[in-house]
Parts: C-alpha cells; structure tokens; sequence
C-alpha cells in the first residue's frame, strides 16, 4: 500500500485498534502483509536465534493471529475429526487453552488443502474462527480465555477442493467470503452480537479462496477481491459494489495489493495473469480501466501466495519458486529470480526488506528494491513440504508454523 494513503486506510481496515506489534488476522494490521515495526531477525537456523518451538497438536495451514502475548492458531485433530482453535503465549510457546470449535467427518478437499486452512482474526477482545461442517459454514466467536459467545452459519458451502476462508475485520465487522460453487457470498456480521450486517450475491457460482483487501482508493473505502470469474471492488460499510471487472480468468487463490493507486492481482486458474487496475470506475469497467496486463510467463505468475508492494512495485513468488518485481504503474519486469523449490506461504515485508518463507520452511530475506539482493536464506530445517502457512510478524519476532510446530524467532521479550 502506498504510504500516502496509508494514514486514513489503516484507521479502517483490518483490526482498527491493533498497533503495529500485534498481527491480529490473515496479512496482518493492514491486511497487506506489511509490518509498520522497523527491525525484524534476518539470519536464523534450526539451532540460531529460536526462541522457542512448540509442537502442535493435529495439522493445519492457517496462520499465526496475535494480539499481545497470546498467539491464536487453528488446527485439525484426526482423532474424532476436531476443528480446534489453539491459544498460546507468545513469550514461550506454551498452550495455554485449546477449544474444540466442533467435530465432524473429514469432508472432500483437495490433496493440497487442510481441514484447518483459515486463519483467525482477533481485536483483543475476540477471536473469530471459522470451520466447515458440511454441509454447513460455521462461525465462531470467542473471548480470549476461550469462552463462545456467539455462533453463526452463514449457509451452505460447496466446492469439490474444501474450504478456506480468513475472517476480515473492519470497524465494527467481521466479513467472510464464500465464494463457491453454488449460491455465493460474502457476509458481514457485527462483531460483538453477530447480528448479519449486510450481505453480497456474488456472481458466476464459481469457486475461489481470496481473502479481500480494503484500502483507501480513488476517494473512498474499497473492499477488493478476484474470484469467481471477475476482479470486484465493494463499499466494505454496506457490501454495495463500486466496480467489476469481467475475468481475466475462472479461479482466484491469491488476495491483491495496491501501491500507487494500482490495484495488483496475480493467479488464476486454467490461466496465469499478472494486472494492474485502476480502481477509480463504476458499474464494468472491463474495458476502461485495466492499466496493464501480462500473461506472458506462466510459471512467473502466483496462484496461491500473494504479492506484496512497496516504493512503486509489486513484488511476487510464483508457486514455483520465481520471484520477480515489477514497476507498478506499468507492470514492467524489473528483475525475475529463483527462490525455493516450491512456494505456498505469501511473502510478508519489513521496511525495505521482504520475507519468502518456501514449502521446505526456509526463509528468502530480500532487499525490496529494483535490483535483486539477496541478504540472508534462512533453514529451519523441517522436512520436505512441511510448510504452508504464512509468517507472521509481533514486536521484533517473526512466527513460522509448519506442519508439526510452531517457531518463536527473534530475540526473547524482556517484560
């Protein structure tokens, strides 16, 4: 996000009363993966500046959500098929409570998926979690000491590669998409009551995974998303839309950024597209208001992690490890590398420096800048596609989790 729209965007999205050291959902404060602190670990091993490694119970690929000293999680337990929301202590690791949010036989999901693969969100006060009980989407709402307080299914949910969805949080809303194949939507509800606030019939029935991102844009609060066969822009306080744009292609994993009035999308499936739109239409703006588009390296564009932006560019791992960034005003390449082996986990960034975390949980610490320079890769040392969730970001620490454990990296808080 551009940083001279960052001042009246950062007051509405995303947990609004977070401050820069809490990561209270999915990308963070401003739900763009970017970090507001200024000095993050950039060198650490399996054996170098740990603070500690929790291992998890069940299995998972959300991500960590933090608010203070206390660490939100989900994971899936076989035994019984429990859906649980984990609460740890940030300071070292330890489960302080578990709940399971609810219990059912393993639904039909892609080879790749979880049955716990949406992140929490919490504003301090409440933690909303939501899980899939066919055929039903449920969720939930907690105090921080793990007590429900509310429960709502917003209706049914059908796709033949399970479920995924990251609460968004936004003033006095919690808003989850459900984009699906079949009677889609994307829901908000109070956050205190869960009284529904408002709801979008989104179009094309078709199945998509993108947590949407709110910014400030041309003027007014734009809640973005691709998926369902269109690139969508909404009002986030009424869910009234302000501008569609048909495809460019059928399904969308990755969730947008913007940096000098650009709204950036990457992904798609059958297709691969990298775009650059101009977020200041009404009603289709198809054929006005796209600034660039490049479909030109398939194996160069993401599909599952989303891209980060700063100082006018994009930057972006594919799924296969080739990172690249690119001049946001014109899309044009700046540099193009290879990474990882494989990526899945979205990129976060502090200052001028990115973070890839790769499938086999090593770390890429990349300088964010128009020539490509590598500062540090960083093993942890786990198995093989052992790591799928994203990074997050908490005073001074980074927080990785993988398939079996959770990490603490960084140096120890002093109380």
């Amino acid at each position: 996000m551009h940083k001279r729209l960052i001042v009246l965007g950062v007051a509405f999205t995303a947990a609004m009363a977070a401050e820069a050291s809490d990561w209270p959902c999915w990308r963070g404060t401003r739900g763009d993966g970017v970090s507001d602190e200024t000095r993050l670990p950039v060198r650490w091993s399996a054996t170098e500046n740990i603070t500690w490694k929790t291992a998890l119970p069940g299995w998972g690929h959300s991500s960590p959500a933090i608010w203070g000293d206390r660490i939100f999680l989900t994971t899936y337990v076989e035994d019984g098929g429990k859906r649980q929301l984990l609460c740890l202590d940030r300071r070292n690791g330890k489960l302080l409570w578990e709940r399971v949010v609810l219990a059912s036989p393993p639904e039909k999901k892609h080879k790749f998926n979880s049955f716990a693969s949406s992140t929490p969100a919490t504003d301090g006060q409440r933690v909303w979690v939501p899980f899939f009980q066919a055929p039903d989407v449920q969720l939930a709402c907690y105090d921080m000491d793990g007590k429900e307080l509310w429960r709502k299914s917003p209706g049914t949910f059908k796709s033949v590669h399970g479920f995924c969805s990251s609460p968004l949080l936004y003033k006095d809303l919690v808003i989850l998409n459900c984009d699906q194949d079949d009677l889609a939507y994307i829901v908000a509800y109070e956050k205190t009551t869960g009284k529904e606030r408002w709801r979008i019939d989104r179009p094309n029935r078709t199945r998509s995974y993108c947590a949407p991102l709110i910014v400030k844009a041309a003027g007014k609060m734009q809640m973005v998303l691709s998926g369902s066969k269109c690139v969508a822009s909404y009002d986030p306080d009424t869910g009234r839309q302000h501008w569609l744009l048909d495809g460019p292609t059928e399904q969308f994993v990755a969730s947008p950024a913007f940096e000098s009035g650009i709204v950036f999308i990457t992904g798609g499936y059958p297709q691969h597209h990298f775009m650059g739109i101009r977020p200041d239409g009404t009603g289709n703006v198809t054929g006005t208001h796209v600034v660039w588009h490049d479909n030109s390296d398939f194996k160069a564009v993401s599909y599952v992690p989303s891209p980060i932006a700063h100082n006018g560019r994009f930057f972006v791992v594919s799924d296969v490890g080739i990172a690249s960034c690119l001049d946001a005003k014109t899309g044009k390449s700046l540099w193009r590398e290879q990474l990882g082996r494989h990526h899945w986990p979205s990129p976060v960034r502090v200052g001028d420096l990115l973070y890839f975390l790769d499938d086999d949980s090593n770390t890429y610490v990349i300088k964010a800048s128009p020539k490509f320079e590598l500062v540090a890769k960083n093993p942890l040392g786990e198995a093989e596609a052992s790591c799928f969730a994203s990074p997050a970001i908490s005073r001074g620490q980074i927080f990785i989790r993988t398939m079996q454990n959770l990490y603490g990296i960084g140096p120890a808080l002093k109380r």
